[in-house]
């Protein structure tokens, strides 16, 4: 996967952003399978503040979004 369709569009992002900031079950956009997700804390660092994401990763085709 090397050229633009590898990733997803903004649009597909932010739907799945949204879905899942709802409470929903993000389903990839492309093949239609349930996205796993996975938690990504970061460390502060000094910063006086800890970063906390969600990685949501289709199993089928890899695609991924922060």
């Amino acid at each position: 996967m090397t050229d633009a369709s590898a990733n997803f569009t903004p649009e597909e992002e932010a739907s799945l952003r949204a879905a899942f900031a709802a409470g929903a079950v993000a389903t990839c956009p492309r093949c239609t399978v349930t996205m796993h997700h996975k938690a990504i804390g970061g460390g502060s660092f000094g910063l006086g503040y800890q970063r906390r994401r969600e990685w949501l990763l289709c199993p089928k085709c890899r695609r991924s979004v922060l």
